[in-house]
């Protein structure tokens, strides 16, 4: 029965926080606004500030519930806490409610992250939020703060599966956002407050 907790983090992590928002405040899809992506970044462009803090909140909540849950039912092993961690962001990115369409999963994997080491994952916190505000790019502060993370878990001496976890939802967010590192190195990524509402659908965050 142990091995039910990935599934019930893939299916918390399914929940379409994103689109459901818009689909009850704008009665549309958020996958044909802005980005068409389903994450925070893109309900803020679309329905503002509030409701992308309130977005990305949920979304880490929503895998990282069911981490905590594991641990509080008594979960132990370290690689069945990291698989459920990582089912928990899978869910988020391709939701079995949305075709398999959905976010790029930072702020769920941070959710899950934060209940497998929290001091590891406060650090990369404190980084994507310093970076933000330097650069205003959200695509780099991402991807550099869960690299942090993964640095600070091998720092910390966590454990090898927590570490690997990491490294996998690093290299599965640097996947998602593989258009905006080429945009990145162009230098037109865009910058927060920049509007998409009027925009075509792209592959932003």
């Amino acid at each position: 029965m142990e091995w039910a907790w990935p599934l019930m983090g893939y299916l918390a992590g399914s929940i379409p926080t994103g689109y459901l928002v818009v689909r009850l405040l704008k009665g549309q899809d958020i996958r044909t606004i802005g980005s068409g992506n389903t994450g925070a970044t893109n309900v803020g462009r679309v329905a503002g500030k509030f409701w992308a803090v309130f977005v990305a909140v949920f979304d880490m909540a929503k895998g990282g519930l069911v981490v905590l849950g594991a641990l509080a039912a008594g979960v132990t092993s370290p690689w069945l806490l990291a698989v459920t961690a990582v089912a928990g962001v899978i869910g988020h990115n391709y939701p079995v409610w949305l075709r398999f369409s959905g976010g790029k999963g930072v702020a769920t994997s941070f959710g899950v992250l934060f209940f497998l080491d929290p001091l590891a994952t406060l650090l990369g916190g404190a980084s994507w939020f310093v970076l933000l505000k330097g650069t205003r790019t959200v695509s780099l502060s991402s991807l550099v703060s869960l690299s942090v993370v993964l640095l600070s878990l091998w720092v910390l001496g966590s454990p090898l599966a927590y570490i690997q976890a990491a490294l996998f939802l690093l290299v599965l967010s640097a996947w998602r956002h593989r258009e905006n590192i080429r945009r990145l190195m162009e230098g037109t990524e865009r910058k927060t407050g920049s509007s998409t509402r009027e925009e075509p659908p792209s592959n932003d965050n």
